[in-house]
């Protein structure tokens, strides 16, 4: 997130983006990996700044590379490419082009690169990144998107996506969405968070939004942000999720299992719509407090997942759970069975499931900035193998009468109505019926893209 607040301590952010972006050149290593091992000598600004950085080289590549690579005689070495990459992405995102202002704002831009190339390369290296940015600025400043008919490789170019993607966002959503969407997916996204004590009311200086209780946090309020994140009174969350759990409609008093429940965003969710919105554990500990008797439990979720390093990261959410009865499981969701959940005491059938899948995350390009880069065609296919697998899995978990949400953060219907007609299609489905759907383009949406849909289990 960037924030208003003063320039980070050495190592510069610059250089730390350079070097990240140099070994996601190198190593295909991904962006959030690579950005969880930033030194914390860079500070809250300093990190925010150099994930901006990152993602709008990452982001803007196919555009920049477009116009970089007849401007060189022969591929620079890694870390001066990922040095011009910075520099294009900073044009890009400044605007910079004709103009007296824009001028300058190039002048500023291409000088301070200049003198971070210093710092890792040779007098005719830093040379050569001062002409050919120059260059590069001009050509980034004299290029025009394409229209909704171009071709392709033209949309490709202008968009940074691959060419066998566009061609295929072509060829489902037509040539007016698929723009679009590529548009879309070129946009800095901004930071939504969900306000989760509804017993208060959320600061002025959040921003509100079209959907209830999700609000924009502006620039220059992380202070305050992170202090009501350790409250937990507000929770960081694109409005997308909360689809698969309004379909789920979880009530007080249920038992919910949510399938593949990593990072645990949706699982807050659910435990929070049970609590009834009191951020249950607080409202205990303040009626304690006083004298008083805690609210009773309102309701138990399941969360299951695979072991792994995103289970830390559930852990996490669910300690936030107030209210709530929580209950972890380590397992494989394509492979669990009554007996997995009798040896943890749990019930083997549930009124309500949730089964979040593993996706191409094809909805969420606009924060996850490299996931075009590194999508193959066969992934669509492989995913939507994996997703029936696990929906297969997840209906056998359906108490008679009860419900069933399978969700992606997909735009893709391989991945989302394929999946569902091929269950129906098969014996597993027989007991159940569509009851409603809802399919988001974030183009149309204003948020992350997802799909979510309510499957019935006859009684």
């Amino acid at each position: 997130m960037t924030t208003n607040q003063a320039a980070p301590p050495a190592p510069d952010a610059w250089n730390a983006a350079a070097g990240l972006l140099t070994r996601w050149l190198e190593k295909h290593e991904r962006v959030d990996t690579l950005l969880g091992g930033l030194p914390a000598t860079l500070g809250r600004a300093g990190r925010a700044h150099c994930q901006h950085l990152l993602f709008d080289a990452v982001r803007h590549l196919g555009r920049i590379d477009a116009a970089l690579n007849p401007l060189l005689a022969r591929p620079p070495r890694p870390k001066l490419r990922a040095a011009l990459l910075i520099t294009g992405g900073e044009l890009l995102d400044a605007g910079a082009g004709a103009g007296e202002k824009a001028e300058g704002k190039t002048a500023r831009i291409i000088h301070h690169a200049v003198e971070r190339t210093k710092s890792f390369a040779s007098p005719a290296e830093a040379r050569l990144v001062n002409a050919v940015a120059r260059k590069l600025a001009t050509a980034l400043a004299a290029s025009a998107p394409p229209g909704a008919t171009a071709p392709a490789a033209e949309l490709a170019a202008w968009f940074s996506h691959p060419e066998w993607l566009v061609q295929r966002w072509l060829t489902q959503f037509g040539a007016e969405n698929a723009r679009a969407l590529l548009a879309w997916n070129q946009c800095n996204a901004p930071v939504f968070a969900r306000w989760r004590d509804q017993q208060s009311t959320p600061p002025a200086w959040l921003k509100p939004t079209g959907w209830a209780h999700f609000y924009e946090v502006p620039v220059g309020h992380w202070g305050e942000v992170e202090t009501l994140l350790a409250a937990g009174k507000l929770y960081l969350q694109d409005p997308a999720t909360r689809l698969a759990v309004e379909l789920l409609a979880p009530e007080p008093g249920e038992t919910v299992l949510d399938l593949c429940a990593a990072p645990g965003g949706k699982s807050l969710l659910i435990a929070d719509a049970l609590a009834g919105g009191k951020r249950g554990s607080a409202v205990a500990k303040a009626m304690a407090d006083k004298g008083g008797v805690a609210s009773p439990v309102q309701g138990r979720i399941v969360a299951l997942d695979l072991p792994g390093p995103r289970i830390d990261r559930l852990k996490e959410n669910l300690s936030r759970v107030g209210g709530v009865e929580v209950a972890l499981v380590q397992a494989d969701a394509a492979l669990v069975d009554a007996k997995l959940f009798r040896a943890h005491s749990l019930p083997t059938e549930y009124t309500a499931v949730l089964l979040d899948a593993p996706c191409t995350n094809t909805g969420v390009m606009r924060h996850r900035v490299d996931v075009k880069w590194r999508l193959q065609a066969g992934d669509f296919r492989k995913h939507g193998s994996q997703q029936v697998a696990l929906l297969h899995a997840a209906a056998r978990l359906v108490a008679p009468g009860g419900r069933l949400v399978y969700s992606t953060c997909s735009v893709d219907n391989e991945e989302n109505e394929r999946v569902v007609t091929e269950f129906f299609a098969s014996r597993a489905g027989g007991p159940f019926q569509l009851e409603k759907q809802v399919v988001s383009p974030p183009w149309e949406s204003g948020h992350d893209g997802a799909a979510a849909f309510l499957l019935r289990k006859s009684r």
